[in-house]
């Protein structure tokens, strides 16, 4: 269905490439070598390629770790083991993620993030006007979505006690 991108042979197509990719979004070092690599046959030209917008500042993990850090803390709502995770994945370095997590948990509350989510959560089991008990499985129902959304279980697990008023039991497999 789909054809595979012809091979390209010249600097200035790589480049082209390249441009129109960052145009649409932000990538890291390794993603952009990984693009371009599937685009050419030529190591030697990828490696010019990336050196060019390296040194023309399109291309920095540092700037992309921090605001794709800033961008899932703030609009996305996730926590920092799910932000690390995912930079990890895009080849960004344990050292740069870090100072970008610092810098994130800095300017944002980890905690009333997760009291948001909570509460949003419990506004759809209980609907508008119902007052109905909340039980253990739809806390475990929670407890997991804030987990896969990266925040810590002990955080999780305060704020759960606090928001329920009761012991959040223990969740496993999750």
């Amino acid at each position: 269905m789909f054809s595979r991108p012809r091979k390209l042979d010249t600097e200035e197509e790589l480049y082209d490439v390249a441009l129109r990719a960052l145009m649409r979004r932000a990538h890291s070092v390794h993603e952009m070598k990984q693009k371009l690599a599937r685009r050419t046959d030529n190591d030697l030209l990828v490696r010019v390629v990336m050196a060019r917008l390296k040194e023309n500042g399109q291309l920095d993990d540092e700037r992309y770790a921090q605001q794709f850090a800033r961008h899932r803390t703030q609009s996305r709502k996730q926590g920092q083991f799910r932000i690390a995770r995912e930079l990890r994945t895009r080849g960004v370095s344990d050292r740069l993620i870090n100072s970008a997590l610092e810098e994130s948990a800095a300017q944002s509350d980890p905690a009333a993030m997760v009291r948001q989510h909570i509460a949003r959560k419990l506004k759809s089991y209980r609907g508008r006007k119902s007052a109905e008990k909340i039980d253990d499985k739809k806390i475990a129902s929670i407890y997991g979505s804030l987990l896969r959304a990266g925040f810590p279980s002990d955080l999780i697990r305060k704020e759960l006690h606090r928001i329920t008023h009761g012991p959040v039991p223990e969740v496993d497999g999750l």
